[in-house]
C-alpha cells in the first residue's frame, strides 16, 4: 500500500529539471509494487504449492531485501533531488516508510528462512542416521553373511 501511494504521489509531479532521480523512484515503486503484488496474490491463493520447485521463501526473501535497498537508495536520491514540492515530499516520506515495511518483513523472511533451513538439515540428519542403521542391520542378516563366506 505504501509502495502503491509513493508511486501516486511521483505521478502527480507535473515539471522536474533532473528528472533522472524522479524516474528511479518512479520504477523502485512501480516494480516493487508489481513484484510483491504477484507474490501476494500466489501465497494467498496457495499458488506457490502447485510449483514446489521453487524455493518460495527464498524468493519472498531475496524480493523484501531488494525491495529495502532500492527503496532507500531512491528515496535518498529523491530527498537529494526534490524542489520541496508537496508531492515530492510525500513521495519521499512514503518512500522511506515502504522501506521501513520491506525491511521488518526481510526481517521475518530472514528468520522463516533460517527456521525452515534447520528443519530440513534436521531432515537430512536423521534420514542418514535411519540409512546408516538399516545398512549395519544388514550387515548382521545370516543369509547376506553366508553369501560372504
Amino acid at each position: 500500500v505504501l509502495a502503491l501511494i509513493a508511486f501516486i504521489c511521483i505521478e502527480t509531479i507535473m515539471e522536474c529539471s533532473p528528472c533522472e532521480g524522479l524516474y528511479f523512484f518512479e520504477f523502485v515503486s512501480c516494480s516493487a509494487l508489481v513484484v510483491t503484488g504477484v507474490l501476494l496474490l500466489m501465497f494467498s491463493l496457495n499458488l506457490h504449492t502447485r510449483i514446489p520447485q521453487i524455493n518460495w521463501n527464498l524468493t519472498d526473501l531475496v524480493n523484501t531485501g531488494l525491495s529495502t535497498f532500492f527503496f532507500f537508495i531512491a528515496s535518498v536520491v529523491l530527498a537529494a533531488l526534490n524542489h520541496k514540492t508537496g508531492a515530492e515530499i510525500a513521495a519521499v516520506i512514503f518512500g522511506f516508510l515502504a522501506m521501513a515495511v520491506y525491511a521488518v518483513n526481510t526481517y521475518l523472511a530472514i528468520k522463516k528462512w533460517r527456521m525452515n533451513s534447520r528443519q530440513q538439515n534436521s531432515r537430512q540428519t536423521s534420514d542418514y542416521i535411519r540409512a546408516r542403521t538399516e545398512s549395519r542391520e544388514v550387515d548382521h542378516r545370516p543369509e547376506i553373511q553366508c553369501l560372504d563366506a
